[in-house]
């Protein structure tokens, strides 16, 4: 009996929620999981939905001030679905603003690690992570661009799926970048994301970005790729329990194999360049007329009204505005964006290669889940680099998932499976399959019943 089934069958009554959710503020005090918490829920199976994602008629800011006051008139694809199959709306949870950021720092309210409140959970949907990882009995909806699902996944020892793009309805969604953008989930166990994610998957008329794919066979793959130049990076408690994690998998029947993928590392500016460039059209919109937060004073001159409108963007957010406008500038945009993009085509055939015969393996995060006040030293280029490993798959728009393979000093490792598009099956399975032989940790268990 999987962790929906066994909530199902115990039928929990109204008093549940009331102590779920009075539990849940006081520790959300610590841990900063949630921007707002749904006092109001009564029934069904928790669900937190990341601050970017619409639900209706509750405030949804994308941790950003700019939007402060912004409730949406609709709730997002995805949110509709799970909520008509008997899903409850526990809240919206914490992240970096507008998806910037993968530690969880670049918000108004600071997210703290569950295993470690001293330590980042990861971003930027680090409050889906951390609620995933204290909650007993939950799903959370959240978003990856370019590794924010599988990043605090890793980082807070729970589960995270980010499907193929166009898998999953965007509609809803506060973007970042449009063609990166991915909605998956977060939770507990394989089991639950596979319900939850057959319940949000498929075509919405809503997003002509989403598609009803056939799936190829559901068989079990033995192949496993380590792109070995990638694996060098990481520091030496996650590569040591990286290659613990491969001795397990060789014992269960899977073949290792070793690879290069040709210039992998231009992965991480072409991806960046991408997604700024994205974001900075995306957030044009933001000028203090109609979304969230507005400017009264309309006798202002038109330079002065909009700087004093977009001081409301944090700095992370003003850095990639800035940056994105540039790279598609009409002097340079041939040498950059459109250079990244044919990159990105390149690179899904290299990719290709391998996966219509394996599946690639790689640690998620290079480091383990480092300490706040040392994120807080870290130039912008340092940052950046952190998502090395979580970049490929998402400019790719690869499905993966990151699951707990490890523990180092009383703190998770995560590992990441890579497969070709519409495979999300055969990873779930993959990771179900794992789970009967490893036992995840975690620190809380908030809403046993």
């Amino acid at each position: 009996m999987n962790s929906i089934e066994e909530f199902k069958a115990a039928n929990p009554e109204k008093e549940y929620y009331t102590k779920l959710v009075e539990e849940l503020a006081k520790l959300n005090e610590e841990l900063g999981a949630f921007n707002n918490i749904n006092f109001s829920i009564n029934g069904g199976y928790p669900l937190s939905v990341k601050d970017n994602i619409c639900v209706k008629d509750f405030e949804t800011t994308a941790s950003s001030k700019i939007l402060r006051g912004y409730v949406p008139p609709f709730s997002a694809t995805a949110v509709e679905r799970l909520l008509n199959s008997g899903f409850g709306f526990l809240g919206k949870t914490n992240m970096d603003e507008f998806g910037f950021g993968s530690f969880g720092i670049n918000s108004e309210r600071l997210a703290r690690n569950p295993f470690d409140k001293t330590r980042v959970p990861g971003g930027s949907s680090s409050g889906a992570a951390i609620a995933a990882s204290v909650l007993k009995y939950h799903v959370a909806l959240a978003e990856s661009t370019g590794g924010s699902i599988a990043a605090p996944a890793s980082f807070c020892g729970v589960v995270g799926l980010t499907p193929t793009y166009g898998r999953v309805s965007r509609y809803g969604l506060i973007d970042y970048a449009s063609s990166l953008d991915k909605i998956g989930l977060i939770s507990r166990s394989a089991s639950e994301i596979r319900y939850a994610f057959d319940l949000i998957k498929g075509k919405d008329s809503y997003d002509a970005t989403c598609v009803d794919a056939k799936e190829p066979e559901n068989k079990r793959i033995n192949k496993l790729f380590i792109i070995d130049s990638f694996v060098e990076r990481v520091e030496e408690k996650v590569n040591s329990s990286f290659f613990k994690t491969l001795d397990k998998l060789s014992g269960m029947g899977y073949k290792i194999e070793h690879i290069e993928i040709a210039d992998i590392d231009d992965t991480l500016p072409v991806y960046y360049i991408i997604a700024m460039a994205e974001a900075s059209t995306n957030l044009a919109k933001y000028m203090g007329f109609k979304y969230g937060s507005k400017v009264e004073d309309f006798s202002k001159e038109y330079n002065e009204f909009f700087t004093e409108a977009r001081e409301l963007f944090g700095k992370e957010a003003k850095r990639r505005i800035v940056l994105g406008t540039y790279v598609r500038s009409a002097s340079v945009r041939n040498k950059y964006y459109y250079k990244a993009l044919q990159l990105r085509g390149l690179f899904s055939q290299r990719f290709a290669e391998y996966l219509k015969d394996g599946f690639i393996i790689l640690p998620t995060m290079p480091i383990l889940p480092p300490k706040i006040a040392e994120v807080s030293e870290l130039s912008p280029l340092q940052t950046y680099m952190i998502d090395i490993l979580t970049v490929p798959a998402n400019l790719l728009g690869l499905p993966h998932i990151s699951f707990p393979t490890d523990y180092a000093e009383g703190l998770p490792v995560g590992t990441q499976l890579i497969g070709a598009p519409y495979t999300e099956h055969t990873l779930i399975d993959f990771v179900e399959e794992w789970e009967k032989g490893f036992a995840y940790k975690f620190k809380y268990n908030l809403g046993s019943v």
